[in-house]
């Protein structure tokens, strides 16, 4: 079973479950779990290939969702769900195909569709990593500026390095071998008809109107809102409105 990670106590509210996107991990989103348990159990999860989870040669959505059912089943369903991006599109498969143990449903900018972007420049620049040169976390971080200048993604990504074992706590050559599968999303059959709320960042452009009718056509229940002046990374970016949203759901 994928790690788990379980704070707060039983309550009125079901359990929530927090999937995690692509490179991410359970840690991640600890402030955020932490906060949320004043009023639930809230359950995080490390994703096959990340992490402390297992590895294995798929990173497809089916078996995602597989994963997160067993762990739903495992510690109590139904569940309400979380998931961002990669976690995201895990949690639609999995609210699909097994509505009975899904409550209510959180998507965080993703939609159920393809996307042509790629994050292989990101693996290629953590697989470069001469990782015998770091003593320190910093050491990465000054040998990552060049081919990944952007120090917030530099950051996220090196919550990932375990740098007194010299290594990275993802699957880089499965995550590399997958990413068709990644990017993609699985002709899926059936429908959600409970809650499920789509909330993007107003900056990101994961989220359109165009992908309206494709939501809508899998989750009959579906709100849309929008976080202002928000990129991708909206739990990163402004976590206390993210928060905030997600209590005004799932509340």
């Amino acid at each position: 079973m994928l790690k788990t990670y379980t704070q707060g106590h039983s309550s009125a509210l079901p359990p929530l479950l927090i999937v995690h996107g692509l490179f991410g991990s359970a840690r991640n989103w600890s402030v955020i779990a932490k906060r949320l348990t004043e009023d639930r159990v809230v359950h995080t999860v490390d994703m096959r290939n990340h992490g402390e989870s297992p590895r294995y040669s798929s990173q497809s959505y089916m078996d995602m969702a597989n994963d997160l059912a067993h762990v739903i089943n495992d510690l109590g369903a139904p569940m309400d769900v979380l998931g961002h991006s990669m976690g995201g599109k895990a949690a639609m498969v999995l609210a699909v195909q097994s509505p009975d143990i899904v409550n209510r449903l959180l998507v965080a900018d993703i939609a159920p569709v393809a996307y042509s972007h790629t994050q292989m420049p990101l693996i290629e620049a953590m697989r470069s990593l001469d990782l015998a040169q770091v003593e320190k976390r910093s050491d990465a971080d000054r040998l990552l500026q060049d081919a990944i200048p952007d120090d917030g993604v530099r950051a996220f990504l090196l919550q990932s390095l375990d740098v007194n074992d010299q290594q990275w706590r993802l699957n880089l050559d499965v995550l590399a071998d997958q990413m068709d599968k990644i990017l993609g999303f699985p002709a899926l059959t059936g429908q959600f008809d409970k809650p499920a709320l789509f909330l993007s960042g107003g900056a990101s452009d994961y989220v359109l109107p165009a992908h309206r009718p494709l939501i809508k056509a899998l989750f009959s229940n579906a709100y849309f809102a929008k976080m202002p002046d928000v990129g991708h990374w909206l739990h990163a970016e402004k976590p206390r409105d993210f928060e905030a949203s997600i209590r005004a759901f799932f509340s």
